[in-house]
């Protein structure tokens, strides 16, 4: 797996821990779809400000958000390490949220890169059944990391 990450925000301080953990989370979501490891992912810490200008511009949505997902269409026989997409977490809405829930830093951020994997393969909250869905594989993977809200199970 050839895993990308760029902090290009200021705002808040990412430790080495939140890294490891994203790692750790983008693995456990390939393999519970089946995937091998053999992939390419970038993700990329940015502001409010960022995210914002980026969800406008993609969305039409013009406020911000906690993360983007940009899957991409690549046949995987083509490159001998497919691309699988871009992650685009906002560090400062992610703290706000941790703040709000009542968890952690890196428990908000690790949830938002579950969240996002299962965007860039394929899975979407469109609808109550889809949503479904998606939040039991969400669940699934946080408790492989044994990362649980407030301390326990989500």
């Amino acid at each position: 797996m050839e895993l990308y990450m760029d902090d290009r925000q200021d705002k808040v301080k990412l430790s080495n821990d939140i890294f490891e953990v994203i790692e750790d989370a983008i693995k456990e979501s390939l393999l519970l779809e089946g995937k091998n490891l053999n992939y390419e992912i970038s993700l990329i810490f940015v502001d409010n400000e960022n995210i914002k200008k980026l969800n406008k511009e993609y969305r039409n949505i013009d406020k911000e958000t906690d993360v983007l997902s940009f899957p991409m269409e690549q046949d995987e026989g083509l490159f001998p390490t497919p691309m699988l997409g871009d992650i685009i977490i906002s560090a400062e809405k992610a703290l706000e949220q941790s703040v709000e829930y009542g968890h952690s830093l890196r428990r908000e951020i690790t949830y938002l890169t579950v969240h996002s994997m299962l965007h860039l393969l394929g899975y979407d909250h469109m609808n109550e059944r889809d949503q479904v869905v998606m939040r039991d594989k969400e669940k699934e993977i946080m408790k492989k990391l044994k990362i649980f809200k407030n301390g326990r199970e989500d």
